[in-house]
This record gives C-alpha cells, sequence and structure tokens, in this order.
C-alpha cells in the first residue's frame, strides 16, 4: 500500500505521519496490492467548529475509489475515526466481490439480501427566498457544509456550499 498524506493549513509532522501510516496500515491487509491511499490533513480556521481537525482519505482501489471524511477536536482522533470509517468501506466492499464471484461461480444464483441506507434524522424547514449571496451569508452563520434556500430570482430550489478548495458553490436544478 502506497499511502501519502498532506496538510492543509496544518504541517504534517513525522509523528502524525508516523500514526496515519500505522494506523491506515491495518487497510493494507484488506486491499490487493498497490493499492494508493491519499491522506489529506487540515485544520479549519471557522472558531465556531469545534471539530475543526479534518481527515479526508482517498483508496484507489482496482474496483472502485472509496472515500472518507471525518472531523474532531483532535487530529488523531480524527485518523481513529477515518480508519474505522474506511474499514466498514472496504469490508463493504469485499463483501460484495464475494458475492459477485460466488454469483459468477455457482449457476444458481445467490441472493443476499443488501443493506438498505436508514434515514436517521428528518428535517423541515421554510425556504425563504433569498439571493445566493444572502443564502452564503447565512450558511456562515448556521456554520454548516451548505444551505437550501429558495432562489428569490427564479424561484427555484438551490444549494450553496463551501468548497475544500475555498469559495463557494451554487447548485442549480437543470
Amino acid at each position: 500500500m502506497q499511502l501519502q498524506v498532506k496538510g492543509k493549513n496544518v504541517e504534517v509532522t513525522p509523528a502524525i505521519h508516523d500514526y496515519a501510516e500505522r494506523k491506515l496500515g491495518k487497510l493494507a491487509k484488506q486491499l490487493a496490492d498497490p493499492t494508493r491511499v491519499e491522506l489529506e490533513l487540515a485544520v479549519e480556521r471557522n472558531p465556531s467548529i469545534a471539530a475543526n481537525h479534518v481527515a479526508e482519505a482517498t483508496i484507489w482501489t482496482k474496483g472502485p475509489v472509496l472515500r472518507a471524511r471525518e472531523a474532531s477536536a483532535d487530529m488523531k482522533a480524527s485518523i481513529d475515526l477515518i480508519t474505522d470509517k474506511l474499514e466498514r468501506q472496504v469490508k463493504r466492499y469485499r463483501q460484495k466481490q464475494r458475492r459477485e464471484h460466488e454469483r459468477h461461480a455457482n449457476a444458481t444464483p445467490v441472493v443476499q439480501p443488501e443493506e438498505t441506507p436508514v434515514i436517521v434524522k428528518t428535517k423541515q424547514f421554510t425556504l425563504s427566498p433569498l439571493t445566493p449571496e444572502e443564502a452564503i451569508t447565512q450558511l456562515e452563520l448556521v456554520g454548516h457544509d451548505f444551505f437550501v434556500f429558495r432562489n428569490e430570482e427564479s424561484g427555484e430550489i438551490n444549494v450553496v456550499y463551501r468548497r475544500d478548495e475555498g469559495g463557494y458553490g451554487l447548485i442549480e436544478p437543470a
């Protein structure tokens, strides 16, 4: 497994690099070589966000690309959380590979129940007509990564979001 650790608004010390290598090294047993893993560590500058130590990982496998993002108040805790999430994703990916292999190997297909995503929380709110600039202001006030609003000009539902590279994005229906 090839691990690349990058820092954004944070210096990646040898201790953090070794910690990430040790934690993410657990995934090497479950993944075929050569697998490339990229870990980006960042510290959010927004003082209203308590979980400002962010770890984002991308794993390039022979099949799909696995991605995860976790944040906490401590960088090592973020690395622990992202490792747990990636282990679950790798396990799901490997189970799916096994099911596909079994399905092709057997004349009679083996039907395994799929895990169905579960909605654990529902929110309802009124959408006030806003301009995208006003929506960005609201986004900053609530401290979220995205904000849903009704566009004042078009009357359509839009989303503004904070981009990882900086700046904001706007999603409009086609």
